[in-house]
């Protein structure tokens, strides 16, 4: 019994003396899907092949846990938006991400586009944690959300961390967050890394911040559109201990995962939509990442079976909206696309209308927001949901002609898109310093007086001073209620067959 004793002994500290074998970790994740439930048609690909779809997507999510040990897979924010978002307050989207089995999401802004109260609610409904850190009930330290997340799968363990930046909490709906508090990442995320590092394997933060990306499904075929994530490189630098850095808000689809300079952190992010899969495979020798292997994998839908569940689901909640959709609105004569940085032909359009039904000098609608091109021939109130998913209204405000210029040269900055008319006229080059890059601007075919008062019409996210347009806080506002996507399609019914706009408001100077 001693020597039986005494083996088992000497093959206990064996063990524990011996190195322990390498680990893999795969890491899958996802970005701003804005409700891209259906396949998109990549048209900027030869033969405009079909990209995402959620239940295509699914179908490539589980091959790669099928044959991957141990995987992980993460949301940063952004899953709202669109019909089926709009019309089921999110509801449908939640449900979604509950069958496709996500191990935890970050906030982002447009988890908001129906307030807060709403969200609460819909994250309560999931299983899986719903992280923001960084965000509390106003005038409290009370925070609304979990800050954190432990999760371990076959002996790994991985701390994360969701956050929401302050560049997306400005283009959140402020009439949505007014309960709430945004308090700087940064020094939140560093007292959080403290906390979990001895506890885990990995450290990984979700993270929606950094420049509002460019809201187009063909932003991979676009790179004057892309913005850059200095933002996430700033906060991994600052911060050390994250070994992973999931981005989103953006758009930025970075193909091969950066690696910080300074601290190693890895960054990764996808261009959203769900046409892509962001894949991350990791070696660990105990808590320390030896090598790495990513890429953006293509979601190609007609080469992959739907997931049955995610399907069944998502038809069920096209069928409980069927009588809400569908419906026949009016006729265009022409398709209206959307441009993030140029005069657009449904920028055109909008703006067309808010200024007619508002019986205002000016019309001012703005790029963001405008999420999905209007088909030529019938539009259905479907189709106008997926443009104008969000809950505006019509406001009508008095501004002196100082004001609306400052509008204008908001707009071209380009931070947030390129503002558009109706009404107006704005020759501009952006080769000029910020702040003087309108070179002339008329109203009605004269030039502006900046000390006349004028009317201009709008949305009320815009009234409200949403994506940095604060100068609409300092006029004098009046309601004219109804969602703008109502508004958008009695216009429609009234006025069909609608053509294209009349172009060359935005001109600029090469």
């Amino acid at each position: 019994m001693k020597k039986l004793v005494a083996v088992l002994l000497f093959v206990v500290l064996l063990n524990l003396a011996a190195p322990a074998a390498p680990r893999d970790v795969t890491i899958l994740y996802t970005n701003d899907f804005h409700s891209a439930f259906d396949p998109i048609p990549a048209y900027w690909l030869k033969g405009s092949p079909r990209l995402g779809g959620a239940a295509y997507l699914t179908t490539l999510i589980n091959q790669y846990r099928a044959r991957e040990k141990t995987s992980f897979l993460f949301d940063a924010g952004d899953m709202f938006t669109g019909q089926l978002s709009f019309l089921t307050k999110g509801e449908a989207l939640m449900e979604m991400m509950m069958s496709m089995k996500y191990d935890a999401m970050a906030i982002g802004n447009h988890e908001f586009d129906y307030g807060a109260d709403n969200f609460e609610k819909q994250m309560n409904r999931v299983p899986f944690p719903v992280l923001g850190a960084n965000i509390f009930y106003k005038g409290t330290k009370i925070r609304y959300a979990r800050p954190y997340t432990i999760i371990e799968k076959n002996g790994v363990r991985l701390g994360v961390i969701g956050i929401i930046g302050m560049d997306a909490r400005s283009v959140a709906l402020p009439s949505g967050i007014t309960n709430l508090d945004f308090e700087d990442p940064i020094p939140v995320v560093r007292e959080l890394v403290k906390e979990l590092k001895p506890q885990v394997d990995l450290v990984v933060v979700l993270a929606h911040q950094g420049k509002t990306g460019p809201m187009q499904t063909d932003a991979e075929n676009r790179p004057e559109v892309q913005r850059d994530f200095d933002e996430d490189i700033r906060l991994t630098t600052e911060v050390e201990g994250i070994d992973v850095f999931v981005g989103g808000h953006a758009h930025r689809g970075i193909e091969k995962p950066f690696v910080n300079p300074k601290t190693g952190t890895l960054i990764v992010q996808t261009y959203g939509y769900g046409t892509r899969l962001g894949y991350l495979k990791l070696r660990l020798d105990g808590k320390k990442i030896v090598s790495h292997t990513g890429e953006l994998v293509k979601v190609w839908s007609d080469q992959l079976a739907p997931d049955p569940e995610v399907a069944r689901k998502l038809d069920y909640y096209k069928k409980l909206t069927a009588p809400k959709i569908g419906i026949k609105q009016g006729v265009l004569k022409d398709r209206l696309v959307r441009d993030y940085n140029r005069e657009s032909s449904l920028g055109d359009f909008v703006a067309d209308v808010m200024r007619a039904v508002g019986k205002a000098d000016i019309g001012m609608q703005n790029a963001g927001g405008l999420r999905a091109d209007l088909p030529a021939g019938d539009v259905t109130n479907g189709n106008v949901y997926d443009a104008l998913p969000f809950v505006n209204s019509l406001t009508v405000c008095e501004m002196t002609g100082k004001q609306v210029r400052e509008i204008v040269e908001q707009g071209l900055t380009l931070e947030r898109g390129l503002i558009q008319i109706s009404g107006m006229t704005v020759r501009y080059d952006l080769s000029k310093p910020v702040g003087s890059r309108a070179v002339a601007i008329e109203v009605g075919g004269k030039p502006l007086d900046e000390a006349k008062t004028y009317t201009v019409a709008t949305s009320s996210f815009l009234a409200e001073g949403g994506d940095l347009y604060e100068t609409f806080l300092r006029t004098k506002q009046t309601d004219k209620g109804g969602l703008l996507s109502e508004i958008v399609m009695e216009y429609l019914k009234k006025n069909s067959p609608v053509r294209l706009p009349k172009g060359e408001r935005l001109i600029q100077i090469k």
